[in-house]
Protein backbone atom coordinates (compact mmCIF):
# COMPACT_ATOMS: atom_id res chain seq x y z
CA UNK A 1 0.00 0.00 0.00
CA UNK A 2 2.06 3.29 -1.18
CA UNK A 3 1.30 6.74 -0.95
CA UNK A 4 -0.01 8.71 -3.84
CA UNK A 5 -0.68 11.96 -2.84
CA UNK A 6 -0.20 14.65 0.11
CA UNK A 7 -2.95 17.84 0.04
CA UNK A 8 -3.24 20.82 1.78
CA UNK A 9 -6.72 22.25 2.81
CA UNK A 10 -5.68 25.90 4.67
CA UNK A 11 -8.61 26.85 7.09
CA UNK A 12 -10.02 30.52 7.40
CA UNK A 13 -12.80 32.57 7.80
CA UNK A 14 -14.23 31.24 10.78
CA UNK A 15 -10.43 31.57 12.71
CA UNK A 16 -11.46 31.73 16.36
CA UNK A 17 -10.65 34.77 18.09
CA UNK A 18 -7.08 34.51 19.20
CA UNK A 19 -4.93 36.80 22.22
CA UNK A 20 -1.85 37.23 20.59
CA UNK A 21 -0.29 41.00 19.92
CA UNK A 22 -1.59 40.63 16.53
CA UNK A 23 -5.16 39.65 16.55
CA UNK A 24 -6.40 36.84 15.00
CA UNK A 25 -8.97 37.80 12.29
CA UNK A 26 -11.46 35.55 10.89
CA UNK A 27 -9.94 35.59 7.66
CA UNK A 28 -6.39 34.71 8.67
CA UNK A 29 -5.25 31.05 8.31
CA UNK A 30 -3.80 29.79 10.97
CA UNK A 31 -5.18 26.19 11.05
CA UNK A 32 -4.11 23.99 8.26
CA UNK A 33 -5.30 20.06 7.73
CA UNK A 34 -3.29 17.79 5.71
CA UNK A 35 -5.06 14.83 3.37
CA UNK A 36 -3.22 11.87 2.27
CA UNK A 37 -4.26 9.22 0.12
CA UNK A 38 -3.03 6.02 -0.58
CA UNK A 39 -3.14 3.95 -3.84
CA UNK A 40 -5.91 1.48 -2.66
CA UNK A 41 -7.90 5.02 -1.89
CA UNK A 42 -7.40 4.73 1.47
CA UNK A 43 -7.32 8.69 2.99
CA UNK A 44 -5.88 9.92 6.14
CA UNK A 45 -6.38 13.56 7.53
CA UNK A 46 -3.92 15.36 9.69
CA UNK A 47 -3.98 18.84 11.03
CA UNK A 48 -1.15 21.69 11.78
CA UNK A 49 -1.19 24.36 13.72
CA UNK A 50 0.53 26.73 11.26
CA UNK A 51 -0.87 29.04 8.29
CA UNK A 52 -1.38 27.65 5.19
CA UNK A 53 1.20 29.25 2.77
CA UNK A 54 3.86 28.38 5.39
CA UNK A 55 2.42 24.57 4.98
CA UNK A 56 2.49 24.43 1.58
CA UNK A 57 5.78 25.40 1.24
CA UNK A 58 6.90 22.99 3.15
CA UNK A 59 5.16 20.47 1.27
CA UNK A 60 6.75 21.40 -1.53
CA UNK A 61 10.35 20.53 0.35
CA UNK A 62 8.44 17.10 1.85
CA UNK A 63 6.20 15.61 -1.15
CA UNK A 64 9.40 14.00 -2.76
CA UNK A 65 10.01 12.05 0.69
CA UNK A 66 6.59 11.16 1.51
CA UNK A 67 5.03 10.02 -1.90
CA UNK A 68 5.26 6.38 -2.73
CA UNK A 69 6.47 5.57 0.45
CA UNK A 70 4.63 2.49 2.41
CA UNK A 71 1.23 3.79 4.30
CA UNK A 72 1.40 1.55 6.61
CA UNK A 73 4.47 2.37 8.60
CA UNK A 74 3.64 5.78 10.50
CA UNK A 75 6.65 6.57 13.04
CA UNK A 76 8.98 5.23 10.31
CA UNK A 77 8.03 7.73 7.57
CA UNK A 78 7.70 10.57 9.99
CA UNK A 79 11.41 9.56 11.41
CA UNK A 80 12.67 9.60 8.00
CA UNK A 81 11.43 13.21 7.15
CA UNK A 82 12.68 14.27 10.60
CA UNK A 83 16.10 12.72 9.44
CA UNK A 84 15.81 14.38 5.81
CA UNK A 85 15.11 17.97 7.45
CA UNK A 86 17.56 19.02 9.58
CA UNK A 87 19.15 21.51 6.77
CA UNK A 88 15.53 22.80 6.17
CA UNK A 89 14.06 24.27 8.57
CA UNK A 90 14.23 21.93 11.21
CA UNK A 91 11.71 22.54 14.11
CA UNK A 92 9.91 24.87 12.57
CA UNK A 93 7.28 25.16 9.65
CA UNK A 94 8.86 21.82 8.47
CA UNK A 95 8.31 19.81 11.67
CA UNK A 96 4.63 21.54 12.21
CA UNK A 97 4.13 19.96 8.74
CA UNK A 98 5.26 16.78 9.22
CA UNK A 99 3.07 16.36 12.41
CA UNK A 100 -0.07 16.70 10.65
CA UNK A 101 1.51 13.66 7.55
CA UNK A 102 2.16 11.64 10.58
CA UNK A 103 -1.39 12.16 12.15
CA UNK A 104 -3.08 11.59 8.35
CA UNK A 105 -0.41 8.15 8.55
CA UNK A 106 -2.02 6.53 11.26
CA UNK A 107 -5.26 7.60 10.33
CA UNK A 108 -4.77 5.34 8.15
CA UNK A 109 -2.60 2.58 10.02
CA UNK A 110 -5.91 2.47 11.69
CA UNK A 111 -8.45 1.84 9.28
CA UNK A 112 -5.79 -0.89 7.83
CA UNK A 113 -6.05 -2.18 10.84
CA UNK A 114 -9.27 -1.79 11.88
CA UNK A 115 -8.24 -0.82 14.86
CA UNK A 116 -8.68 2.92 16.57
CA UNK A 117 -5.59 4.47 17.06
CA UNK A 118 -5.32 4.39 21.07
CA UNK A 119 -5.22 0.84 21.12
CA UNK A 120 -2.03 1.20 18.34
CA UNK A 121 -0.77 2.72 20.95
CA UNK A 122 -0.84 -0.13 23.22
CA UNK A 123 -3.94 -0.25 24.95
CA UNK A 124 -7.27 2.12 26.46
CA UNK A 125 -6.50 2.83 30.18
CA UNK A 126 -10.08 5.19 29.68
CA UNK A 127 -13.30 5.18 27.65
CA UNK A 128 -13.62 8.76 27.86
CA UNK A 129 -11.77 12.15 29.21
CA UNK A 130 -12.49 15.02 30.64
CA UNK A 131 -12.61 18.16 28.24
CA UNK A 132 -11.57 21.81 29.75
CA UNK A 133 -13.20 24.52 27.72
CA UNK A 134 -10.59 26.61 27.05
CA UNK A 135 -11.86 30.43 26.44
CA UNK A 136 -9.32 33.70 26.14
CA UNK A 137 -9.23 35.51 29.10
CA UNK A 138 -11.58 38.90 29.24
CA UNK A 139 -12.13 42.34 31.04
CA UNK A 140 -13.95 41.34 34.98
CA UNK A 141 -17.25 41.73 33.92
CA UNK A 142 -16.85 39.62 30.55
CA UNK A 143 -14.81 36.77 32.34
CA UNK A 144 -17.51 35.82 35.04
CA UNK A 145 -20.10 35.98 32.31
CA UNK A 146 -18.17 33.76 29.87
CA UNK A 147 -17.00 31.00 32.50
CA UNK A 148 -20.49 31.01 33.84
CA UNK A 149 -21.92 29.97 30.55
CA UNK A 150 -19.16 27.17 30.03
CA UNK A 151 -20.07 25.90 33.37
CA UNK A 152 -23.75 26.18 32.42
CA UNK A 153 -23.17 24.07 29.18
CA UNK A 154 -21.59 21.34 31.20
CA UNK A 155 -18.00 21.48 31.57
CA UNK A 156 -16.47 20.71 34.98
CA UNK A 157 -12.76 22.39 34.18
CA UNK A 158 -12.42 25.76 32.41
CA UNK A 159 -8.77 26.96 31.22
CA UNK A 160 -9.02 31.44 30.78
CA UNK A 161 -5.78 32.06 28.80
CA UNK A 162 -4.15 35.34 27.62
CA UNK A 163 -6.41 38.83 26.85
CA UNK A 164 -5.61 41.78 29.35
CA UNK A 165 -4.06 39.15 31.65
CA UNK A 166 -0.17 40.05 32.65
CA UNK A 167 -0.25 42.92 29.87
CA UNK A 168 -1.37 46.10 31.96
CA UNK A 169 1.44 46.14 34.60
CA UNK A 170 -1.93 45.94 36.73
CA UNK A 171 -1.48 43.05 39.40
CA UNK A 172 -4.95 44.57 40.75
CA UNK A 173 -6.57 43.72 37.39
CA UNK A 174 -4.83 40.43 37.02
CA UNK A 175 -6.64 39.61 40.48
CA UNK A 176 -9.98 40.90 39.24
CA UNK A 177 -9.78 38.57 36.18
CA UNK A 178 -9.43 35.69 37.98
CA UNK A 179 -11.82 36.56 40.57
CA UNK A 180 -14.56 37.19 38.25
CA UNK A 181 -13.91 33.53 36.17
CA UNK A 182 -13.79 32.05 39.56
CA UNK A 183 -16.98 33.62 40.96
CA UNK A 184 -18.66 32.39 37.08
CA UNK A 185 -17.36 29.31 37.21
CA UNK A 186 -18.26 28.31 40.50
CA UNK A 187 -16.55 26.78 43.69
CA UNK A 188 -16.95 22.90 41.66
CA UNK A 189 -15.41 23.61 38.72
CA UNK A 190 -11.48 23.27 37.79
CA UNK A 191 -9.72 26.48 37.01
CA UNK A 192 -6.71 26.64 35.47
CA UNK A 193 -4.74 30.33 34.03
CA UNK A 194 -2.70 30.36 30.82
CA UNK A 195 -0.69 33.53 31.13
CA UNK A 196 0.81 33.18 27.43
CA UNK A 197 3.91 33.67 27.94
CA UNK A 198 5.37 33.13 24.29
CA UNK A 199 3.31 35.93 22.92
CA UNK A 200 5.22 38.68 21.48
CA UNK A 201 7.54 40.75 23.83
CA UNK A 202 5.89 39.10 26.90
CA UNK A 203 6.93 41.78 29.72
CA UNK A 204 6.79 40.14 32.68
CA UNK A 205 9.76 38.11 34.16
CA UNK A 206 10.33 35.46 37.37
CA UNK A 207 9.23 37.67 40.31
CA UNK A 208 5.84 38.58 38.60
CA UNK A 209 5.00 34.58 37.99
CA UNK A 210 6.14 33.92 41.82
CA UNK A 211 4.00 36.81 42.72
CA UNK A 212 1.00 35.92 40.84
CA UNK A 213 1.18 31.82 41.29
CA UNK A 214 0.86 33.06 45.41
CA UNK A 215 -2.23 35.18 44.33
CA UNK A 216 -3.85 32.07 41.89
CA UNK A 217 -3.58 29.66 45.38
CA UNK A 218 -5.99 31.65 46.68
CA UNK A 219 -8.28 31.22 43.81
CA UNK A 220 -7.94 27.07 43.88
CA UNK A 221 -5.91 27.61 40.20
CA UNK A 222 -5.49 24.05 39.40
CA UNK A 223 -2.49 24.90 36.74
CA UNK A 224 -0.63 28.16 35.96
CA UNK A 225 0.44 27.66 32.33
CA UNK A 226 3.01 29.86 30.08
CA UNK A 227 4.13 32.03 33.12
CA UNK A 228 7.36 32.42 31.86
CA UNK A 229 8.89 33.18 27.90
CA UNK A 230 8.28 29.59 26.41
CA UNK A 231 12.38 29.64 26.19
CA UNK A 232 13.50 29.97 29.80
CA UNK A 233 13.63 26.66 31.13
CA UNK A 234 16.34 27.95 34.00
CA UNK A 235 13.59 30.56 35.72
CA UNK A 236 10.54 27.96 35.11
CA UNK A 237 12.60 25.41 37.47
CA UNK A 238 12.88 28.25 39.81
CA UNK A 239 9.29 29.03 39.57
CA UNK A 240 8.21 25.65 40.09
CA UNK A 241 10.09 25.49 43.31
CA UNK A 242 8.79 28.60 44.56
CA UNK A 243 5.22 28.17 43.31
CA UNK A 244 2.18 26.94 45.49
CA UNK A 245 0.10 26.04 42.06
CA UNK A 246 1.28 23.61 39.36
CA UNK A 247 3.42 25.15 36.40
CA UNK A 248 2.47 23.91 33.38
CA UNK A 249 4.16 24.58 29.93
CA UNK A 250 6.16 23.95 26.93
CA UNK A 251 3.27 24.25 24.18
CA UNK A 252 5.59 25.83 21.80
CA UNK A 253 8.80 23.11 21.47
CA UNK A 254 9.08 20.93 18.62
CA UNK A 255 10.98 17.10 18.45
CA UNK A 256 11.14 14.94 21.69
CA UNK A 257 14.94 15.93 22.24
CA UNK A 258 14.13 19.50 23.30
CA UNK A 259 11.32 18.30 26.18
CA UNK A 260 14.81 16.53 27.29
CA UNK A 261 16.00 19.85 29.16
CA UNK A 262 12.99 20.70 31.08
CA UNK A 263 12.25 17.21 32.28
CA UNK A 264 16.22 16.51 33.57
CA UNK A 265 16.10 19.83 34.88
CA UNK A 266 12.23 19.42 36.85
CA UNK A 267 11.43 22.91 35.58
CA UNK A 268 7.51 22.18 34.72
CA UNK A 269 4.85 19.58 36.49
CA UNK A 270 3.20 19.22 33.54
CA UNK A 271 4.03 19.16 30.18
CA UNK A 272 1.60 20.20 27.27
CA UNK A 273 3.42 19.23 23.53
CA UNK A 274 0.71 20.18 20.75
CA UNK A 275 0.14 16.67 18.17
CA UNK A 276 -0.17 19.36 15.80
CA UNK A 277 3.41 21.01 16.04
CA UNK A 278 5.91 18.55 18.11
CA UNK A 279 6.01 15.89 15.23
CA UNK A 280 2.74 14.02 15.21
CA UNK A 281 1.09 11.51 17.36
CA UNK A 282 4.81 9.03 16.86
CA UNK A 283 7.12 12.16 18.11
CA UNK A 284 3.72 13.03 21.35
CA UNK A 285 3.97 9.47 22.59
CA UNK A 286 7.64 9.57 22.75
CA UNK A 287 8.04 12.68 24.93
CA UNK A 288 4.63 11.22 27.27
CA UNK A 289 6.76 8.51 27.97
CA UNK A 290 9.84 10.19 28.80
CA UNK A 291 7.59 12.68 31.06
CA UNK A 292 6.23 9.56 32.71
CA UNK A 293 9.90 8.26 33.35
CA UNK A 294 10.30 11.52 34.86
CA UNK A 295 6.88 11.43 37.28
CA UNK A 296 5.96 14.50 34.90
CA UNK A 297 2.27 14.81 34.16
CA UNK A 298 1.75 14.80 30.08
CA UNK A 299 -1.47 16.75 29.08
CA UNK A 300 -1.72 17.50 25.50
CA UNK A 301 -1.76 21.05 23.96
CA UNK A 302 -4.81 21.36 22.30
CA UNK A 303 -5.72 24.92 20.78
CA UNK A 304 -6.31 23.59 17.05
CA UNK A 305 -9.41 21.46 15.50
CA UNK A 306 -11.17 18.79 15.56
CA UNK A 307 -8.67 16.53 13.99
CA UNK A 308 -6.35 17.90 16.64
CA UNK A 309 -8.57 16.64 19.36
CA UNK A 310 -9.42 13.61 17.87
CA UNK A 311 -5.65 12.69 17.97
CA UNK A 312 -5.46 13.93 21.34
CA UNK A 313 -8.06 12.15 22.99
CA UNK A 314 -6.60 8.67 21.21
CA UNK A 315 -3.83 9.31 23.12
CA UNK A 316 -5.05 10.54 26.20
CA UNK A 317 -6.28 7.24 26.68
CA UNK A 318 -3.28 5.37 26.12
CA UNK A 319 -1.98 6.75 29.21
CA UNK A 320 -2.79 6.34 32.81
CA UNK A 321 -1.84 9.46 33.92
CA UNK A 322 -3.42 11.99 31.84
CA UNK A 323 -6.59 12.81 32.37
CA UNK A 324 -8.10 15.94 30.66
CA UNK A 325 -8.16 17.31 26.91
CA UNK A 326 -8.14 20.88 26.04
CA UNK A 327 -10.98 21.79 23.93
CA UNK A 328 -11.05 25.09 22.22
CA UNK A 329 -14.86 27.00 23.07
CA UNK A 330 -16.99 28.34 20.31
CA UNK A 331 -14.67 27.09 17.38
CA UNK A 332 -15.90 26.32 14.01
CA UNK A 333 -12.85 24.27 13.20
CA UNK A 334 -13.80 22.07 16.45
CA UNK A 335 -17.15 21.68 16.43
CA UNK A 336 -18.36 22.06 12.90
CA UNK A 337 -16.04 20.00 10.30
CA UNK A 338 -16.79 16.37 11.53
CA UNK A 339 -20.32 14.77 10.51
CA UNK A 340 -20.44 13.64 14.51
CA UNK A 341 -19.37 16.66 15.94
CA UNK A 342 -18.60 16.31 19.88
CA UNK A 343 -20.66 16.36 22.78
CA UNK A 344 -20.10 16.13 26.33
CA UNK A 345 -21.64 13.55 28.81
CA UNK A 346 -23.19 14.10 32.10
CA UNK A 347 -19.63 14.06 33.88
CA UNK A 348 -18.09 16.68 31.13
CA UNK A 349 -16.39 14.06 29.47
CA UNK A 350 -16.12 12.88 26.06
CA UNK A 351 -16.05 10.02 24.79
CA UNK A 352 -12.96 8.20 23.02
CA UNK A 353 -13.58 7.83 19.64
CA UNK A 354 -13.99 3.83 19.03
CA UNK A 355 -13.87 3.54 14.68
CA UNK A 356 -10.89 2.49 13.12
CA UNK A 357 -7.65 5.58 12.89
CA UNK A 358 -9.08 8.46 14.40
CA UNK A 359 -12.46 7.78 14.24
CA UNK A 360 -14.05 10.70 12.73
CA UNK A 361 -15.42 11.64 9.62
CA UNK A 362 -15.13 15.15 7.80
CA UNK A 363 -18.06 17.10 6.90
CA UNK A 364 -17.15 18.08 3.36
CA UNK A 365 -19.71 20.92 2.45
CA UNK A 366 -19.01 22.50 6.03
CA UNK A 367 -14.86 22.25 5.57
CA UNK A 368 -15.78 23.81 1.93
CA UNK A 369 -17.21 27.05 3.56
CA UNK A 370 -14.05 27.59 5.25
CA UNK A 371 -11.49 27.10 2.62
CA UNK A 372 -10.39 27.77 -0.89
CA UNK A 373 -9.37 24.67 -1.66
CA UNK A 374 -11.50 22.13 -3.97
CA UNK A 375 -12.32 19.54 -0.70
CA UNK A 376 -14.55 17.37 -3.17
CA UNK A 377 -11.36 17.31 -5.74
CA UNK A 378 -9.00 16.69 -2.45
CA UNK A 379 -11.06 14.18 -0.32
CA UNK A 380 -12.92 12.75 -2.89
Amino acid sequence: MKITSVDLIGLSGMSPKGGWAHEIKPEDSVHSLIIVRTDDGKIGVGSVFTNAGLVEAALNVLRPHVVGETAQEPSRVSEKLHQHMFWMGFGGTITHTISGIDIALWDIFGQITGQPISRLLGGNYRSRVMAYASILMEMPELMKERTSFYSNEGYRAIKIGWGPFGRHNDPRLDEKIVKAAREGAGDETLLMVDAGGSDAYWPNGLSWAIRTADMLKDYDVYWFEEALKPDDVDDHRALRERSPVPIAGCECLTRRQSFMPWLEKRAIDIIQPDVTKVGGISEQIQIARMANAFGVRYIGHGWNTAVGLAADLHIAAAFSTTDFVEYIGGSPYVDKITTQGWKLDEDGMLAIPQNPGLGIELDKDALQSMTTADVDRIIG
